[in-house]
């Protein structure tokens, strides 16, 4: 197994509300999963081959609770990337070189009945955990905006966070809304449902942890 790490940011916008019952051991409260992820890398190799710097994404599809299967997949990767590094990309990203469901990448693997080819493309992505804001454009396929939750009553942001001690993709998410265009080739629409920000630090075992 070649070992690999990253450090990163990450949004990740799914269909349902504010908190996401998928992340308390519970079904998804819309009865289905749908969702799109960016993620920045900014600091991760491959073996021997680095990967600081690049943007990947992806579109998930899922007709009833994740753990179910039979979900479609598109996966997009930073077309700055060269080949050793697109290759190196897919592979954590569909589960490869990776402990048995150590890491979100290979658990959503294991689900997907459909993966579409994956699309190398100019992935304009920036996001900040901290102050829950991002914005992901990826030319003829995805746009994807997230912000802090306000308040309906005055309108002021709502900070909550969640703290998975054994989480397999995050320890610590900040919430926030966000809203995602998806075009080519799953389209799918998602307004002000639940945006998580997180820091991620995984490798080929899992999350890192301090």
């Amino acid at each position: 197994m070649t070992y690999w790490t990253l450090k990163g940011r990450e949004l990740a916008n799914c269909n349902c509300d504010y908190g996401c019952n998928c992340q308390f051991g519970g079904l998804p409260d819309k009865g289905n999963c749908q969702a799109v992820v960016g993620l920045a890398i900014d600091e991760g190799e491959y073996g021997e081959t680095d990967i600081s710097g690049l943007n990947i994404g992806a579109v998930f599809k899922w007709p009833g609770p994740i753990h179910e299967g039979h979900g479609e997949c598109v996966a997009f990767v930073d077309e700055r990337a060269d080949e050793a590094q697109r290759g190196a990309l897919l592979t954590i990203m569909t589960g490869g070189d990776t402990d048995p469901m150590a890491t979100m990448f290979a658990v959503f693997a294991s689900t997907i009945e459909t993966m579409h080819e994956p699309i190398f493309a100019p992935i304009a992505f920036d996001v900040d955990v901290e102050g829950r804001t991002a914005r992901m454009h990826i030319p003829g396929h995805i746009d994807m905006t997230g912000e802090p939750i306000r308040s309906p009553v005055d309108g002021s942001e709502v900070r909550a966070r969640i703290h998975l001690p054994d989480g397999f993709e995050y320890e610590y998410a900040d919430i926030g809304s966000a809203s995602s265009t998806s075009r080519d080739p799953m389209p799918m629409e998602l307004s002000s449902s639940y945006g998580q920000f997180a820091n991620l630090h995984l490798d080929s075992h899992g999350v890192v942890r301090a």
